[in-house]
């Protein structure tokens, strides 16, 4: 039983001993024995554990971990503190940038919003040194649909951003009308300019958590 330390342990009672899940940890005891994987094991639920489920007011779906060397740390889209911002986070700063003035950080750490209520959840939470997709259809994303469809039947409104095609599949799982769902392409270089440049969606973001009673995030 993984200690979210907080409403999740609850939330998703009774997922770390279905079969699926029993399957993916004897999975990954032998892969962080035999290869490096990332994040480093105690990571790997931070977004979780940061960002509890009654205190999330905005998702953002990210793919796998990030899988170079002091790169990833449990978080979609951030990086530790020292480490250079990968491109799409930079992107990412970018269109803050462009839509609320706020300056581009040096730091790729995005700590900060998973505590005002940003849950940065990855799709698929491990992966192998230098081979993006390697954990794919091993059973995180069953555990992490799980997450998503627990957020859905949440009676409090949340705001979805779905970026890039992965994320957007997860739409299916968001029914419940009044949360709100903003989807563009991704912020990966190769796409950014495809429609996540002039998203808005941080801005939208925002106006949506007021509309709803909450305060907005700090981007």
């Amino acid at each position: 039983m993984v200690d979210f330390k907080n409403d999740w342990n609850d939330i998703l009672a009774g997922e770390f001993e279905k079969e699926y899940y029993l399957a993916l940890r004897e999975f990954l005891r032998e892969e962080y024995k035999t290869r490096r994987i990332f994040p480093e094991m105690g990571d790997i639920f931070n977004a979780l554990r940061l960002t509890s489920y009654r205190d999330a007011k905005v998702v953002i779906l990210g793919q796998d971990p990030y899988h170079g060397d002091g790169q990833a740390h449990g978080l979609a889209f951030s990086v530790r503190d020292g480490t250079a911002l990968p491109p799409s986070l930079r992107n990412i700063y970018k269109e803050i940038h462009e839509e609320t003035g706020n300056g581009i950080p040096e730091s790729g750490n995005l700590t900060r919003w998973a505590k005002q209520g940003v849950l940065l959840l990855n799709t698929c939470l491990t992966v192998r040194e230098g081979e993006p997709n390697s954990h794919r259809n091993r059973g995180w994303e069953i555990f992490t649909d799980t997450v998503i469809s627990r957020l859905n039947d949440r009676a409090a409104p949340l705001v979805f951003l779905l970026w890039g095609r992965n994320a957007k599949e997860k739409q299916s799982l968001i029914t419940n009308p009044h949360h709100t769902v903003l989807s563009a392409a991704h912020p990966s270089p190769l796409s950014a300019h495809s429609g996540f440049f002039g998203c808005g969606h941080f801005n939208a973001a925002n106006r949506a958590l007021v509309l709803a009673g909450e305060m907005p995030i700090i981007w």
